[in-house]
Formats: C-alpha cells, sequence, structure tokens
C-alpha cells in the first residue's frame, strides 16, 4: 500500500502547492475538503495530515471546523496559517488579531533546529500572509520560532507528532520550505519515499484493464494536447486496440502539431485513430466574432458538434476518457467526487450526451509537470511532452478581433518562429510559456520603398513556478532582435513586433 499524505483545503491560496511539495519529495498525496467525515479520513489510512490555510478566522461563527478527535487518531499533523491556528484553537490555545499584519517574506528565528526545523538555519526567510496568529500555546506545547511581530510563529507538541507554522512552507519564496516538509514527512510521518511515475503507471495500467475488462471498448477525444496524448498512450498500453482516439482538428492549432498527433498516434501508439478536419466549419461560424467569450462558445459547441458525429458513426463504445488532470478536481470544488466536466478540453457534457455513464480518467490527480514526467515514462515524443501550453480554443484567443484563416496563418507563422528561436538559445525549459498574439493593430511601414500598412505582432514570454502569478521573461536584446528580424522578414502582413512586459497580475498571461 503507498504512502499517503492528505491535506484538508481550507480555501488557500496555496493548497494545490503543498501538493506539489509533498509529491516532489516522492510521497503521494491528495487534497480533499476540509469537512471530509473523519470516519472516511481515518479509513484512507494516512501517514499523514496536512491542514491548509484560508481566508478565515477561527472566531468566525462560520469559520470551517474540524473534528477534534483527528488530533487523537495518532496521525502526525501539520498546520499551516489557519491550519494552525485551527489547531491550536480547538487544543486549547489562544488565537487573536494581531498587531502588525504580516505579508510577504520575513525573517523567521528557529528556536530548535531539530525535529522539524533540523537542518534549517537559524534565521530563514519565510512567507507570510496572516492577521491573525497563536498568542498562547495548547497544552502540551511549545514555541519553535518567532519573527518580530509574530512571537508565536511555530509550535510543536513532539509527543502526539502535531505541528503547527504560521508562514507558508510550500512557496518557493520561503527559503528552507521544502526541507522543513521533508523533514515533517521522513521524521515523523514515516514515509518511504517510493512514489514515481513508473510506479503510477504501473498502477493505472492495472486499474483501466480491470475497468474495461478483456473485450471493452473505450473512446478518447483527443485533442492533440499534452493530457490528451497522455491519455491516449496509457490506455493504449493497457487495452491495445480497443482504444479509439476522434482528433477533431478546428485548424486553430499550433505550427505543425496536427501532423505531429497523427503520426505519433498512427505510428508509435498505433490506436484506431480518426482525423477530422473540421476547420472550415470552424472558421465559418467565428467569422465577424470578436468577443472572446463567444469565440470561446463556438469552439466549444461546434467541438462537441462534429466529435458527436464522428463518435455515432463508430457504433456503441463501453467506456469515454477523457484528460481531467488535479487542478481541475481541485479547482472545481470536488476534490472527493467526480469531476466538474469543462467545456473545451474536458469536452463539456459530451459523455452524458453519447449516453455514457462511465468516464475513464486515469489522470485526475496528476498535476502538469507530473502528467509531462509519465509522458516520458510512456516513450511519448520530448517534443509533444514539453511543448507550450496551449488554450483549448487554440489560436482563436491568440488574434485579438475576428479569426480568420490568413490571421491564423500569421499567428501560426510568427509562433513557429518564436519558439524555434528560444529553442535555439537553450532557453525553451527556462520560459514557462512563451507565443506571439496578433493584436489587431495595423501600421504604416516601409518594405522595399514601398509603404505598407499590416499587422502588429507582439511576443509575450513569461517565468512562472506555478502559473498563478508570473514575470515577464528577460529574453536577451539579441535573440529579440533577431525574433523580430525574422517576423517581419518571414511572415506576410506582419509589419512590426512589440514586446508584451506586464506581469501577471495585473494582465493575465494570454491576451484574451
Amino acid at each position: 500500500m503507498q504512502d499517503l499524505i492528505l491535506i484538508l483545503d481550507f480555501g488557500g491560496q496555496y493548497t494545490q502547492l503543498i501538493a506539489r511539495r509533498v509529491r516532489e519529495c516522492h510521497v503521494y498525496s491528495e487534497v480533499i475538503p476540509w469537512n471530509a467525515p473523519l470516519a472516511d479520513i481515518l479509513a484512507r489510512r494516512p501517514k499523514g495530515i496536512i491542514l491548509s490555510g484560508g481566508p478565515s478566522t477561527v472566531h468566525d461563527p462560520q469559520a470551517p471546523m474540524i473534528d477534534p478527535a483527528l488530533f487523537q487518531a495518532g496521525i502526525p499533523v501539520l498546520g499551516i496559517c489557519y491550519g494552525m491556528q485551527l489547531a491550536a484553537h480547538l487544543l486549547g490555545g489562544k488565537v487573536e488579531r494581531a498587531k502588525e499584519r504580516e505579508y510577504g517574506r520575513v525573517t523567521v528565528r528557529m528556536k530548535d533546529r531539530s525535529g522539524l526545523f533540523g537542518g534549517m538555519k537559524a534565521a530563514s526567510g519565510c512567507w507570510m500572509s496572516h492577521t491573525w496568529q497563536v498568542t498562547a500555546c495548547p497544552p502540551g506545547f511549545r514555541v519553535v520560532a518567532e519573527t518580530d511581530n509574530c512571537p508565536v510563529a511555530a509550535i510543536i507538541n513532539e509527543e502526539k507528532k502535531i505541528f503547527g507554522v504560521q508562514f507558508h512552507p510550500e512557496v518557493t519564496h520561503t527559503e528552507e520550505g521544502s526541507m522543513l516538509i521533508r523533514n515533517f514527512l521522513f521524521r515523523f510521518c514515516d514515509c518511504s519515499g517510493d512514489w514515481t511515475m513508473n510506479t503510477f503507471a504501473e498502477t493505472a495500467i492495472r486499474q483501466i484493464r480491470e475497468t474495461v475488462g478483456d473485450s471493452g471498448t473505450v473512446l478518447l477525444a483527443l485533442s492533440g494536447g499534452v493530457d490528451s496524448s497522455v491519455v491516449a498512450a496509457l490506455i493504449y498500453r493497457a487495452i491495445g486496440n480497443r482504444l479509439t482516439c476522434v482528433f477533431v482538428d478546428h485548424g486553430l492549432l499550433r505550427k505543425g502539431e496536427s501532423d505531429q498527433v497523427c503520426h505519433v498516434f498512427s505510428h508509435l501508439f498505433p490506436v484506431r485513430f480518426i482525423r477530422s478536419d473540421a476547420s472550415a466549419r470552424f472558421f465559418a461560424d467565428l467569422a465577424g466574432v470578436t468577443d472572446p467569450e463567444e469565440k470561446r462558445h463556438i469552439i466549444g459547441r461546434d467541438f462537441i458538434e462534429v466529435f458527436k458525429q464522428e463518435a455515432s458513426a463508430l457504433g456503441k463504445m463501453d467506456y469515454f476518457a477523457q484528460g481531467t488532470i488535479y487542478p481541475d478536481v481541485i479547482e472545481s470544488g470536488q476534490a472527493t467526487n467526480a469531476a466538474v466536466i469543462k467545456s473545451h478540453h474536458n469536452v463539456g457534457g459530451l459523455p452524458k450526451e453519447l449516453g455514457f455513464t462511465e468516464l475513464i480518467e486515469p489522470l485526475r490527480m496528476l498535476f502538469k509537470d507530473e502528467v509531462r514526467a509519465l509522458g516520458e515514462t510512456l516513450g511519448l515524443p520530448r517534443e509533444l511532452v514539453w511543448r507550450q501550453p496551449f488554450p483549448g480554443p487554440g489560436l482563436a484567443i491568440r488574434i485579438i478581433g475576428e479569426v480568420t484563416p490568413e490571421k491564423a496563418e500569421i499567428v501560426r507563422e510568427s509562433d513557429a518562429i518564436f519558439r524555434e528561436e528560444i529553442t535555439a538559445a537553450g532557453l525553451d525549459r527556462h520560459v514557462n510559456q512563451y507565443f506571439t498574439v496578433l493584436t489587431g493593430i495595423q501600421s504604416v511601414g516601409v518594405m522595399g520603398d514601398e509603404r505598407t500598412y499590416d499587422y502588429t505582432v507582439a511576443l509575450r514570454a513569461v517565468t512562472t513556478d506555478d502559473f498563478m502569478t508570473a514575470d515577464w521573461a528577460r529574453l536577451p536584446y539579441d535573440l529579440i532582435a533577431r525574433i523580430s528580424a525574422r517576423i517581419v522578414n518571414e511572415v506576410p502582413h506582419a509589419s512590426r513586433v512589440v514586446l508584451d512586459v506586464t506581469t501577471k497580475p495585473p494582465a493575465s498571461i494570454e491576451w484574451e
């Protein structure tokens, strides 16, 4: 039985990061709602429990609470921010409004550098985000860390293996946060750290075989993205040619991607593969449309209709598969129930419309970087596994204004040049997302001694750890100059290139 760490979610903005940090230590973790029944939690036999942060205060009548019996179950518990305050409150400590709020990076002084803080420095930069704080420990606890404005920055009861930290060890702004999490996992929870993508793949393949049986068939909507491609490879390993993939090509993918998807799933993983070129339909329905949300609606609607036409011609299939991943599950608020099926990459309400009652979602407990690692484990080409994140509506939302085949070609070709130059410069694994946008702005230029009046292309490149916030990438000037020159010289109707230097927030990463 694999080790399991359960994370009770109290609405903290960093909850997903806690799960990621635990998994980076090769320990499997899941996020569950704070109000999950205690009996269900204990039945899972977790090696440890982490209480997340959250926006509430324990003195609010509507504040999320847990059964205090959790602390008597003999399972190690780590409370973070609100989680620490909640543990202290339920166990007899005192929580009060801080005289001075702490937000941002603060120096935390460690009074005890053993146990939870083993191997850490005497003073360390940590990320704080709180208005309330613990002012008196519960019986049996002692204070092991402090800041200038927070005398009780961490508390421990080593006998009961209950710990609390006011700061956020899961964020990268906390210098030694990963070490603290490792100490909790391996010193107190006795985790083995043997969870890998190989073991995940073996387990998932076995579960798919058990679910589908010896003669069952599976239908997969293959978008061409990383998630659905990895699902296809995984299911193929489990049941071979009893998997059928339908790839709806809306004409809004990046350069070469449609052909790449067809090649991979015709040669490397020779599944039953159907490619439906519906680009003419999509462009016709998008004609004259400028509103981003309307574009999304049209693309989602057309995708469903085209897929239904292709699926109906196949006859009855037993199971429907899709590439739901863990952020979809968490953000839907359904971490312990079936994932909400989203439009675009999770295919709207399509499974139900086609008569399916059971879904196969083998990636629903993985984060994006874990999906990529699984793809490599399964033998998918590196260029497919590690390609840039791509929105469900495709290039349609990287074209400001009306979408036409001609505009799509400008974005497609300029984006290909951008990606090619980033890769040649060795920055493709350092810049987290980069693409071009057709701004819709036309401006005067001069080419070959003639006046031009053509489009402005924007370069968007960002660095980020989690895509919740992002900074614009400081690309070398010589590289930007080379990219600009190539786009203007090689892409028809592109006469000017600009660089987007806006962070997220206030901007989003995508333009629409």
